[in-house]
């Protein structure tokens, strides 16, 4: 596909003389699939068509569905969406609260609070990219009865934003300012053309909160209010009880704003165990309708789907299983604050030592052995999306590693590691407790071991690895280890998700670890490309740049991706979902049903 041939289809769409269906039968045709030819359309400004990525609802009434009962073997640990860290917490919020919009399966844009998805067409959108309008969908109550209105977004925006706060959100907010034009419209006016205009108020870092709830602390008092825990939001189900890392509990909302939903009278998300647990009590003895994320052997799996009761269902999506190697010294504090961007590691500073370890990757057994259909090889960031690179990445050779490491000076000692100027190759290497990543730190450690470099295996509690408490030691936002191992993955759009190797996105104690650059990594060439991303308007050309963001991100070998892992959950036979690989699990919980 030559790019002048897509930008003449593009403009075809803005002018209407290519309907987007005849784009997407075209681009697909030239070696997109449909719904990568479908995700370019979101940057054509044209109005968006009813969304492809949902399925069909069965219920013609409110309720009636009894109990929907949902295992997460990592729990959550509070309830408040801007302070979430970790898939858990923002599933858990996204129970109660919803944002303006969310993203469907083909990463296109879906109204949830807004009474429509912005664009060129209808005014939401200027042609100058510095502002997005967006309506409220008129008759929306909180869960208390209040009606919601623009006053809502307004105190969102102010909190999210504010530094006392410390919101986990605050880079969606920070740099948008936001008019108010009636009780249901504002205005976000951008400082700049600014391409990703769908990201405050979207998705999971979008959630709205109620001012009555929440205004009397939009401060340094942010983390004691009441609400953090004791949710009043309008999504479908209204808060019951909570017990952080063990039991949620939630009923239908009788004011939900769309018709006929919920489906389920009663919600319970039970959190703790392992997959593994959580996988047999759905597909086994059918004990709970829904369990998330079966980070679980393939082969276990297909045991378990065979006596009958349910089923594993695969959401391909961009999230990525990668290898974090610190760019701070996790084992020296200064001022207090260990793995700071004060001190650099004494022995990733060499690229040769990471340009080593990228090679003992086995992606092909990891995911032949391990994975299975929760994780295909990959030497990329961005995956399964238009912006995916051509970079072929390093092959796994132990034998190239160990010459790599010999051309560098990294000598073997008497006990078979390496160490260069008084530095010894042994690291620690943590990750969440879980039996796939623990079977692939084996993996990774036995050919480390034979390119002289000790691993020192660490296994952490989820609900601590991803927990947002500022004082626990072993969350993966402090980082204090030498490498890492975990997932995640963008939205519909990566300009966010890739804000998280921005420099001035670095996780320090300052912003209490709620910086996203988890990896302290900085690069001027690196930032300088994704400020040019954020204003570029020319949807090819922001296409080139992000591939160029993936590329400096992987070559730096600080991060090493291992696998694209789409969601794989599992589900009584009788269960109907509504699930996006590029939002959260619950972004469309309303229309989950239960058929028969």
């Amino acid at each position: 596909m030559t790019e002048q041939v897509l930008r003449e289809m593009i403009e075809g769409v803005r002018s209407g003389a290519l309907s987007r269906r005849g784009f997407v039968r075209r681009v697909a045709a030239m070696g997109l699939t449909a719904p990568m030819a479908t995700q370019l359309l979101a940057l054509t400004g044209a109005a968006p068509a009813a969304a492809q990525g949902l399925p069909a609802y069965g219920p013609t009434r409110r309720g009636g569905g009894g109990a929907l009962k949902i295992l997460y073997w990592q729990a959550a640990t509070l309830l408040n969406p801007h302070f979430s860290v970790g898939t858990t917490n923002q599933d858990a919020c996204r129970v109660f609260y919803e944002p303006l919009a969310g993203w469907t399966q083909d990463a296109t844009l879906h109204p949830i609070l807004a009474a429509e998805i912005p664009s060129l067409d209808n005014g939401g959108l200027s042609p100058d990219g510095r502002s997005v309008t967006w309506k409220l969908k008129r008759g929306v109550r909180w869960h208390d009865g209040a009606p919601v209105t623009a006053d809502d977004l307004v105190f969102t925006w102010e909190y999210a934003r504010n530094p006392a706060v410390a919101a986990t959100t605050s880079g969606s907010y920070r740099e948008v300012n936001l008019v108010k034009l009636d009780d249901h419209t504002v205005r976000l006016d951008f400082a700049q053309p600014t391409a990703f205009w769908a990201d405050a108020f979207v998705g999971s870092f979008g959630l709205v909160m109620p001012r009555h709830i929440f205004g009397a602390f939009n401060g340094a008092n942010a983390r004691d209010a009441p609400g953090n825990f004791r949710p009043v939001g309008t999504g479908p189900y209204r808060f019951v009880s909570f017990t952080p890392g063990d039991m949620l509990r939630a009923e239908l909302n009788p004011l939900y704003h769309q018709e006929n939903r919920p489906h389920f009278d009663t919600l319970e998300i039970k959190g703790g165990g392992d997959a593994v647990s959580a996988a047999r009590a759905v597909l086994q003895t059918g004990d709970y309708d829904f369990a998330w994320n079966l980070l679980v052997e393939d082969d276990i799996l297909t045991r378990l789907e065979a006596v009958g009761r349910g089923r594993v269902e695969v959401t391909p999506g961009g999230s990525t299983e990668f290898l974090q190697l610190n760019t701070t010294d996790p084992n020296r504090e200064v001022d207090g604050e260990r793995s700071s961007v004060a001190t650099t590691h004494p022995a990733f500073s060499d690229p040769a030592v990471r340009q080593a370890i990228a090679m003992l990757m086995d992606r092909a057994s990891i995911e032949r052995f391990i994975f299975g259909r929760a994780g295909n090889a990959t030497v990329n960031i961005l995956n399964n999306s238009r912006f995916t690179s051509p970079h072929a990445g390093l092959p796994f050779s132990i034998q190239r590693a160990n010459e790599v490491l010999d051309a560098a000076g990294w000598v073997r000692g008497r006990d078979g590691i390496r160490a260069k100027g008084g530095t010894r190759l042994k690291f620690l290497f943590q990750t969440s407790v879980n039996a796939p990543r623990q079977r692939s730190q084996a993996v990774i450690k036995q050919a480390a071991q034979r390119a002289g470099i000790e691993l020192d295996l660490k296994g952490v509690t989820p609900s601590v690895f991803f927990s947002a408490d500022v004082a626990n030691p072993d969350t993966f936002s402090k980082f204090y280890a030498d490498m890492q191992m975990y997932a995640n993955g963008p939205s519909g759009d990566p300009q966010r998700y890739m804000s998280q190797f921005a420099s001035w996105e670095v996780a320090t104690r300052a912003n209490s670890w709620q910086g996203r650059n988890i990896m302290r990594w900085r690069n001027a060439e690196y930032d300088a490309t994704f400020r040019a991303a954020d204003v570029e308007l020319d949807p090819v050309k922001r296409v080139a740049l992000f591939i160029r963001l993936n590329d400096l991100v992987v070559g730096s070998h600080h991060l090493i991706p291992l696998l694209s892992r789409p969601g794989l959950s599992g589900c009584l036979n009788s269960l109907r979902t509504s699930r996006s690989g590029w939002d959260g699990t619950f972004w469309m919980l309303s229309d989950w049903w239960r058929e028969g």
